[in-house]
């Protein structure tokens, strides 16, 4: 998927990775949630291997067998 992607994601585009809404990534940019944020001017940005390390570290252990 990392080779699929652009280096810098939209905030459309970061919502389609996360499955949710604009609204919410704009409310965990604001809340500090997210990493790799990079804002030219009006414009925000993610980096995308930061945002898709961040997913690989929330990700839940896999039970034991």
């Amino acid at each position: 998927m990392r080779g699929t992607l652009p280096v810098l994601l939209t905030v459309d585009e970061a919502a389609e990775l996360l499955r949710t809404t604009r609204r919410a990534i704009y409310a965990m940019i604001e809340r500090r949630q997210l990493p790799g944020v990079i804002r030219v001017r009006r414009r925000v940005l993610l980096r995308a291997d930061d945002l898709l390390h961040w997913l690989d570290q929330k990700r839940a252990p896999s039970p034991k067998e």
